[in-house]
């Protein structure tokens, strides 16, 4: 098969890094697959194949014909059997394009969050149902995501599917040591954007200070609001407490290297950096939020009602002063059978391959 996989744009960003990793495996699966990018963008992403770019302009996005055109004429050009949307403006992009040139390629979306969190007016209800009624398929990180875009678009009923994210095999980590010496170590790996709720990790961490004061928190990741969390760091008097990293091409030597990873997440779809927290042995302490439940639980980790700030401190304390190490034997074995990337590429290609060639519904 020829694949496009659409993505918002060169960036260190979870959606982009798995379609990145999945796109490798479509590859060393026989088939052919471009990645093509809505907006320019300076990340260096891990994928083997050609990143193109549409260099569109946002402030026209949804009037940016110059785009739409060359999109139209990439699939032209490579004659894509499947196209596929990932999060941001991707699908926005790709439907504009089918529509105004009449292209015919399936597109699908890959529903990475809870698009309903999302959709605040009226407005954008209608352009979503504009667009997802031009979709082939959508393609769900998680239950919680599926069950949520079904009930603003009960239309899609039928043409949906959960796939996870996955990971790549574990190559050899470097061992490194978390600063200060004889500190406990807490670590949030995440972009610096409202979802991630940094506001309320600071709440956090300034609470289980006044319990443990040995604890140092570690902060992986870049993004809009970052300097604004800088702030208030300072403003709280923790900047001995806490350390800014930025992005991390690879996290995991720093995800091992921690006593536990926290994730008090407002909205997820399903974050890849629990399953590698798992992967690497390291407990998590996360908010009960989008997809999280389907991997955490009593047997894989500690999972808290969202907003419980105080069960939320507790329960990092007590982590940090007794590890359940069932609880990470049974995460790490779980994450190695069902959320490999080998695996879950193949679950991709299946979906690609019905869409191509449809089995005919038998008449009763």
């Amino acid at each position: 098969m020829n694949i496009i996989h659409l993505i918002q744009k060169p960036q260190n960003r979870g959606a982009e890094m798995f379609t990145c990793q999945l796109s490798n495996h479509l590859i060393e699966l026989g088939h052919q697959v471009k990645i093509v990018a809505i907006f320019k963008g300076n990340a260096n992403l891990p994928f083997q194949g050609q990143i193109l770019s549409l260099n569109a302009n946002s402030k026209i996005r949804f009037f940016d014909i110059a785009a739409w055109r060359k999109l139209n004429n990439i699939v032209k050009e490579f004659k894509p059997d499947i196209i596929q949307a990932n999060a941001g403006d991707t699908l926005k992009y790709a439907i504009f394009s089918k529509k105004y040139f009449g292209w015919n390629t399936p597109v699908i979306s890959r529903n990475a969050s809870e698009v309903g969190r999302y959709l605040n007016s009226y407005i954008q209800k209608k352009l979503n149902s504009f667009f997802y009624k031009n979709v082939a398929y959508v393609l769900s990180v998680s239950q919680v995501s599926e069950k949520d875009i079904l009930n603003h678009f009960p239309y899609l009923e039928g043409n949906t599917k959960v796939i996870p994210v996955g990971l790549e095999p574990l190559s050899k980590i470097n061992v490194i040591s978390l600063q200060p010496e004889n500190y406990q170590h807490i670590i949030h790996v995440g972009g610096f954007t409202f979802e991630k709720n940094h506001f309320g990790l600071l709440r956090i961490f300034r609470s289980v200070l006044k319990s443990k004061s040995n604890v140092h928190l570690h902060l992986i990741g870049d993004g809009p609001l970052k300097a604004e969390i800088e702030k208030e760091v300072k403003k709280m008097n923790l900047t001995q407490n806490i350390t800014f990293y930025g992005f991390v091409n690879n996290p995991l030597s720093y995800i091992k290297a921690a006593n536990v990873l926290v994730l008090p997440s407002i909205i997820e779809g399903l974050p890849g950096v629990l399953l590698e927290a798992m992967m690497c042995k390291t407990p998590i302490v996360a908010f009960n939020v989008g997809g999280i439940s389907e991997i955490v639980s009593s047997q894989t980790g500690e999972l808290i009602e969202k907003d419980d700030e105080e069960s939320f401190i507790k329960v990092i304390l007590e982590t940090l002063e007794n590890p359940n190490l069932v609880q990470m034997e049974a995460a790490h074995i779980m994450v190695l059978r069902a959320y490999m990337n080998e695996k879950i590429a193949k679950r991709f290609v299946k979906v690609y391959e019905s869409l191509i060639h449809p089995i005919p519904k038998s008449r009763s």
